[in-house]
């Protein structure tokens, strides 16, 4: 059964932090998550956020030879204690073998977010209010945090691979994936399990903003492949990934 954000009359940040704290994941569908990081209205430059995925950069290290991702990346640090939280100078992603069997094992350069992109209210918003929730289960504590723009394409005879690495941990503490826009996609179902194998729960991110929340020490998670609905057409699944990790002492 898929976990929710119950009850409904507690702040939207209570509610994902007792999702959290409990099953370890949880499921935001768009209207919740509109409302949980928006300030006043829907997130002012959410057009131009969308649209920076249009101008992401081949992924070209991948093990598996796909030509089917997308992505650009940015890091941020924070300090203890609520100190702002800052853009870090471009520095490579790694994830060890452990976490990523196809692509760990190497630093990867990826291209950087554009400067308008980070310095929107979106970007400002999402990065805040995750902060805060992840505060409510770890503490005041400091943080490295890794954002990811992702685009996943699918053509005609050829599907896109979300999660190539297979069911897998990030290697982080807590992680958010935001939906931003399904365009001629079909499939893209999240899976969640367990650290033993078994099998938790799926649901699919379908609309701009349905989101998942997930502590990564508890949770594997995965996304099955993408097809085009209409092979003739461009096809293609936009989502942001946020990762926190408790930045070394």
């Amino acid at each position: 059964m898929m976990a929710g954000m119950e009850p409904d009359d507690l702040p939207a940040i209570d509610s994902l932090a007792a999702a959290l704290a409990g099953p370890g994941f949880v499921f935001v569908p768009a209207p919740r998550m509109r409302d949980w990081v928006q300030d006043a209205g829907a997130p002012a430059d959410w057009d131009a956020f969308a649209e920076s995925w249009n101008r992401l950069e081949l992924d070209t290290y991948m093990a598996d030879q796909g030509r089917y991702r997308r992505r650009r990346h940015a890091v941020f640090a924070a300090g203890e204690g609520g100190a702002p939280m800052l853009p870090a100078p471009t520095q490579p992603h790694y994830q060890a073998l452990e976490y990523n069997a196809l692509n760990g094992g190497v630093a990867r350069w990826f291209a950087p977010v554009e400067p308008a992109f980070v310095a929107g209210p979106s970007v400002a918003a999402i990065l805040r209010h995750c902060r805060a929730l992840f505060e409510r289960l770890a503490g005041a504590v400091a943080w490295h945090v890794e954002l990811h723009q992702f685009r996943i394409e699918a053509q005609a005879g050829i599907e896109g691979q979300p999660t190539p690495e297979g069911m897998h941990r990030d290697g982080v503490d807590y992680v958010l994936v935001l939906m931003v826009r399904r365009h001629n996609i079909d499939r893209g179902t999240t899976l969640i399990g367990a650290p033993d194998g078994s099998f938790v729960d799926a649901f699919t991110l379908v609309e701009p903003f349905d989101a998942a929340l997930l502590d990564d020490h508890r949770t594997y998670h995965g996304v099955t492949p993408v097809q085009a609905h209409d092979p003739g057409a461009p096809a293609w699944r936009d989502v942001l990934v946020v990762t926190f990790r408790k930045a070394a002492g």
